[in-house]
């Protein structure tokens, strides 16, 4: 039987008997602490951060091509109904409990300490994220040294990396297409990746100079962002978060004018309202929603904890969650402008030259620019816009490394300098092995399982934490305290049952629809997936180790322990006054657990 702690009153979640709870110590700590800890110089300054850590490189090569192939205008009925009920409500959910317990991922669960392994959970994902996003923008920086020049170097097959194999798009009619790539694929590929120097994950070789340096200077970039904490990212944002907007802007303008550019925006707005009866649109719109947006990265948690403590952080999170699926709506006629011209410069279908990831923005973007006149001038432009983009999400995700660490481990805060280089450093270092011949086998096995199964379970576990635990009404009453007005229904309903319900499932379709990675026609070795899976369940695990190391460390009886480790901190003197009883698991919370082993059983026969 399930039990978990209540008040004699009609919350939910860790309650208590006694109707004698003292706000004021909990306010005055809240108070205590906000005097203590840093804040950002200007709200504009949050706003930015968590802009520009939303917006990232994403938005740009996976939504436009996600909403081409899913039914066009069609695909945005699913995307902007998750929005609805799980993106919006778990990013509000985020902020407010960073900006009300103003700590990192992990310090937040002083509200719930048995629940502290998934903000550990969190900061292990965000430092696995940062081993290769950081590369991505070494290869942005890599292009964008290479612009400079008369000549872009992916535009001719003249080139000592070049393959026999190598043909422009007028040439690409015989019969042995399939053989043929384009010089744009060839410079990616053997160029900057020197992957026909690897045979496999098992034979990387030494990291590759060129891309070493451009790493090491993201590295230093990232590291003079981040040393002085929220008053130096702060500033930086302003340049990182803004510059996007205004490059895609001109480029829009520019794509526009380009013949065949109105096709290709009419084919990325066409409607098809059938492909909606396709289960895999639905699943596509759910994930990009769950990745999208940022949340479970612990990025949020940090930032709001250094807002002021009566900062509306409600009207933060519609207006930085709706830029955000703005932004990637606005990219798409950006993308597929230039992709018409290019599918009608080359009289090519458009289905041939559209394609999601890095193929996007470092092969077919790359290839339609240097088509223009000026090509070199577009190029500069462009790659800007990638590094501005990949700088502030990788700014976000190392401050919720430094930040979650810090606050969890006091002493640090005297030496924050020095453990962001220690930081940066070690991320540099593990990096390297996605800069060698074959680092893109790495780069691929790190993107694949860092960041997927893992990171919807422990969203999961977040709002099971917060929602079951300590309590919607509980959470709301702190909303209340910060910003005046308690969450409507419809925000208490998405974070108790709409939410933990569809992160549920969402977690059960990772796992039923798992396939073994794969880069091109190369499949990873059995032992290469299960080190993936490793990495993945490393992070996993923290959920269940910590709570069981919680709840062994505690003095008393287990049902003793529990009540302590499912307390807030700040009532723990209630449970030693003995005003804390049992009870048995709410009908509302076996509806829930029933109604996923039934999801679960079905999903499993069919």
């Amino acid at each position: 039987m399930i039990h978990i702690i209540s008040y004699d009153n009609e919350q939910n979640g860790v309650q208590f008997t006694s109707s004698t709870l003292v706000a004021s110590a909990c306010n005055e700590t809240a108070a205590s602490v906000s005097d203590e800890r840093e804040t950002w110089g200007k709200k504009i300054d949050f706003l930015l951060s968590v802009i520009g850590f939303a917006v990232d490189l994403a938005n740009v090569w996976r939504f436009p091509y996600l909403c081409y192939k899913n039914g066009g205008g069609a695909f945005l009925v699913p995307y902007l109904f998750f929005m609805v009920i799980a993106g919006m409500p778990l990013f509000y959910m985020e902020l407010a409990l960073g900006q009300y317990n103003r700590e990192g991922a992990a310090g937040v669960w002083k509200i719930c300490p048995i629940f502290k392994g998934v903000g550990f959970t969190v900061i292990l994902i965000s430092l696995y994220v940062g081993f290769y996003y950081n590369v991505i923008i070494s290869w942005a920086l890599f292009y964008l040294f290479s612009s400079f020049t008369d000549e872009l170097p992916w535009v001719h097959c003249n080139n000592t990396w070049n393959s026999p194999n190598c043909s422009d798009w007028a040439d690409n009619s015989s019969v042995n297409d399939i053989y043929k790539v384009t010089p744009a694929q060839e410079y990616f590929d053997r160029g900057v990746l020197h992957i026909q120097d690897s045979n496999g994950i098992d034979d990387l070789g030494r990291p590759r100079w060129q891309l070493t340096s451009c790493l090491a200077v993201v590295i230093v970039v990232l590291y003079f962002s981040l040393w002085k904490g929220v008053k130096t990212s702060g500033k930086v944002v302003w340049v990182t978060a803004t510059m996007p907007y205004v490059v895609l802007t001109v480029l829009l303008l520019r794509g526009v004018t380009l013949p065949g550019a109105i096709d290709g925006i009419k084919a990325y707005l066409s409607v098809d309202f059938l492909r909606l009866c396709d289960a895999k649109v639905w699943i596509e719109a759910a994930t990009q929603i769950c990745f999208s947006l940022g949340v479970g990265f612990g990025v949020l948690i940090a930032f709001s904890s250094y807002n002021k403590f009566s900062n509306n952080c409600y009207r933060d999170a519609i207006i930085t969650s709706s830029i955000n699926s703005l932004t990637s709506f606005f990219s798409g006629f950006v993308v597929f402008s230039f992709l018409g011209y290019l599918s009608q410069k080359h009289n090519v279908a458009l289905d041939k030259v559209a394609r999601d990831g890095a193929g996007l923005v470092f092969v077919i973007y790359p290839e339609a620019i240097a088509t223009l006149p000026g090509s070199s001038v577009w190029a500069v432009i462009f790659f800007i816009m990638l590094l501005t983009l990949g700088i502030d999400s990788a700014m976000g995700g190392m401050e919720s490394v430094i930040t979650g660490l810090i606050d969890e481990f006091k002493f640090l805060h005297k030496h924050r300098e020095l453990f962001t280089l220690f930081i940066v450093v070690s991320t540099f270092l593990i990096s390297l092995f996605c800069v060698t011949n074959g680092g893109m086998y790495v780069f691929t096995l790190l993107d694949y399982f860092a960041a997927g199964t893992s990171i919807l379970f422990g969203v999961l576990i977040e709002a099971i934490g917060i929602a079951w635990f300590y309590g919607v009404d509980r959470f709301s009453d702190d909303i209340e305290e910060m910003i005046g007005h308690r969450p409507s229904r419809y925000w208490r309903l998405c974070w108790k049952f709409v939410s933990p319900c569809f992160l549920l499932v969402m977690v059960i379709v990772s796992f039923a629809t798992f396939h073994p990675p794969t880069y091109g026609t190369y499949t990873f070795p059995p032992w290469a997936t299960t080190v993936g899976w490793c990495l993945a369940m490393s992070s996993m695990a923290m959920v269940p180790l910590y709570a069981i190391y919680k709840l062994c460390s505690l003095p008393g009886k287990f049902c003793d322990r529990l009540a302590y480790a499912i307390t807030p901190e700040t009532d723990h003197h209630l449970v030693d006054q003995g005003e804390v009883r049992q009870f048995t698991v709410s009908i509302e919370m076996i509806i829930v657990l029933y109604s996923a082993k039934y999801f679960y059983t079905t999903t499993s026969e069919r």
